[in-house]
């Protein structure tokens, strides 16, 4: 049976969904309506991007401020610091100007004095170190590409940065003498006794899987031959370097530096000089941008 009452309901809607289409087409064939909106949105964006602009001018000036400020307190916080001390610098793979510019002004301003600079030739020469320490026990070195052969050439290692830091003394100065042309691609300085050596890492690149080796072990050799000396070792980078070498120089066990293109970074490093343990800097590696008060304050 027929009911009147769904009929009603059904042309009610229908009329329903008219009137909302008549509204709707009105509305967008307002060019008046559509100039009015258009204009309120460009209004409230302009309005946004000009309160961007203002905030951004508010923050780049507050930045340059600080920035003021800390150039003004870092020599303040670093002088005297090094007091006289000779320092040492060693590039690991290959030198930078620009880093051996920044510690250099870094250790001049703490009252200290970049004694010695060399640059260690990766890969290494084996065979022409081994000839030119003919009559020592590393006459052998690379003879063997055994755990034995790689050990020699980490002892190896260990006394080029104990004799490095203390000035050559007695036979050492004779042994570096001797290996110093094939074993540095740059020296600079003195040899003399140091009492800081700051490490600069590069991502050995271009190597075969021995010749990797064989650096691996003499840079830890080294490492390990300078802090046993007693001689507080640093490794810094550039905040750009990359591959970042915080992780190796933290399983050298030594203190780092991961921007030494900062003040802060610079600051760092003359605290790590002078006793500070720990990985500074802005990168994810680090423990902090600068050693704690207390910390830095005990070892002056």
């Amino acid at each position: 049976m027929f009911d009147y009452r769904y009929h009603a309901l059904s042309l009610a809607a229908v009329l329903l969904a008219l009137a909302v289409g008549v509204v709707v087409g009105v509305a967008i064939g307002d060019s008046n309506l559509v100039s009015s909106a258009k204009s309120g949105i460009v209004h409230d964006l302009s309005g946004e991007v000009s309160a961007a602009q203002h905030q951004s001018g508010q923050l780049r000036s507050q930045l340059a401020a600080e920035e003021a400020f800390a150039n003004e307190l870092y020599p303040i916080a670093i002088h005297g610091l090094l007091g006289g001390r000779s320092v040492g610098l060693v590039f690991l793979g290959g030198s930078s100007n620009q880093v051996d510019g920044l510690i250099r002004d870094a250790v001049a301003h703490a009252g200290g004095d970049l004694k010695t600079v060399v640059a260690v030739r990766e890969p290494l020469d084996l065979p022409g170190l081994a000839h030119d320490a003919a009559g020592t026990r590393y006459a052998a070195l690379g003879a063997e590409r055994t755990r034995a052969g790689e050990q020699l050439v980490e002892r190896f290692g260990a006394v080029v940065g104990r004799q490095l830091v203390s000035g050559g003394q007695l036979v050492g100065r004779e042994f570096i003498s001797r290996v110093r042309g094939r074993l540095l691609s740059a020296f600079d300085g003195q040899l003399g006794k140091l009492e800081g050596l700051v490490v600069v890492r590069a991502e050995p690149s271009g190597m075969t899987p021995e010749q990797a080796q064989a650096s691996a072990a003499f840079e830890s050799g080294l490492i390990r031959g300078a802090t046993a000396a007693g001689v507080p070792v640093v490794g810094v980078e550039l905040s750009s370097t990359e591959p970042s070498q915080v992780t190796w120089y933290k399983a050298q066990g030594i203190p780092s530096v991961d921007d030494l293109d900062a003040p802060a970074g610079q600051a760092a490093l003359i605290y790590a000089l002078t006793g500070s343990h720990g990985a500074y800097g802005s990168k994810p590696s680090a423990d902090s941008l600068l050693p704690s008060i207390v910390q830095a304050t005990t070892h002056p």
